[in-house]
């Protein structure tokens, strides 16, 4: 299955990095001649979960030097969410007859490129690898996370189990029947955890210790999971069941918080991609992750005040008007 992965971010460069060490022919597609350079020169290299993996050779280039005679039986786009909607028609013009087109990114870009050229060359993907790009070329894996893959229109297909057990030589990769279940199920945790974390400037294990942080996203999860309900999601387990025990109660009890607790073991200590975004000038992906939510909201008639003044914060820290810090939330309470 002749493969190219397009962006060697930290998604990107992880997933091919364990791909070529593991023997798969894949290729690299890049934003500029620059890059494609410095990794040819320099190489991949990953360390962290999952062991150290190098790989001294890469087949690598810019996008838009692929020409038709680059034909591809899967295209990864492992790109931000915004630079996936972009890239998505020149990619899929290097589809051999019959190729598949794998959307990995946060947020409903799966959906909206299904619907733009359809889920005969569309398989949806959601990433629950968490990973860091050190400089270019080199990454740290994070967590043991897994690629969830699935058809756009919730069935089970043969092109899944293909695509599967292809990356699967590299990276752990599972199938779902119900990818808009799981795809609002991650946007529950991309909006309550790496959104708010991104914001304070700190880990959720740092935020979810003060209480402006626990109210926080205890608002922002309500918000979100009401809203994936009116949407006429049935939401997947990731992590932990989707609906907190006891929700819709004033008074938190046991069985919630061992429910948070569960939540705080699994993405506590990472360091919110959208961060480091912030850190590295680069445009966020609101508008896939706490703005998606607030769209939907106002397709299915639910409130979202809390997700909209997230996205009105985090754009002005983008416009560097405001900074990370833990008084955001305070502020944002308020």
């Amino acid at each position: 299955m002749r493969t190219l992965v397009v962006g060697a971010g930290a998604l990107g460069g992880t997933i091919t990095t364990r791909l070529r060490a593991s023997g798969v022919d894949v290729s690299l597609a890049v934003r500029n001649r620059e890059t494609a350079e410095l990794l040819k020169r320099a190489g991949l290299q990953l360390s962290g979960t999952g062991g150290s993996a190098s790989v001294a050779m890469v087949d690598v280039a810019p996008l838009d030097t692929y020409s038709a005679g680059d034909r591809f039986d899967l295209i990864v786009l492992a790109t931000k969410a915004h630079d996936a909607i972009e890239v998505a028609p020149a990619a899929i013009r290097l589809l051999r007859e019959g190729g598949t087109l794998l959307p990995i990114q946060n947020g409903g870009v799966s959906t909206l490129l299904g619907d733009r050229f359809g889920s005969a060359v569309v398989l949806g993907g959601v990433s629950n690898l968490g990973a860091t790009m050190i400089a270019p070329g080199v990454y740290e894996q994070r967590n043991a996370g897994h690629l969830l893959i699935g058809e756009i229109a919730g069935r089970q297909s043969r092109r899944s189990e293909l695509v599967r057990d292809w990356l699967g030589r590299g990276v752990d990769v599972r199938i779902t029947a119900n990818l808009r279940g799981s795809i609002w199920s991650k946007l529950l945790l991309n909006c309550s955890v790496t959104t708010i974390g991104a914001l304070a400037g700190s880990t959720m294990r740092e935020y979810i210790a003060r209480p402006a942080g626990r109210e926080l996203f205890d608002r922002v999860y309500d918000e979100t999971l009401r809203v994936a309900l009116g949407s006429g999601a049935a939401l997947e387990r990731m992590i932990v069941d989707p609906i907190p025990p006891g929700w819709g109660s004033a008074t938190a009890t046991d069985a919630h918080d061992r429910w948070l607790a569960e939540i705080v073991r699994a993405y506590g200590g990472l360091t919110p991609s959208m961060l480091q975004d912030f850190e590295r000038g680069r445009p966020t992906e609101i508008d896939f992750i706490n703005g998606y939510v607030v769209s939907r909201g106002r397709d299915v008639g639910v409130d979202t005040p809390a997700n909209a003044r997230i996205v009105e914060m985090v754009r002005a820290i983008t416009r560097r008007e405001l900074a990370p810090s833990p008084t955001l939330l305070e502020r944002l309470l308020r």
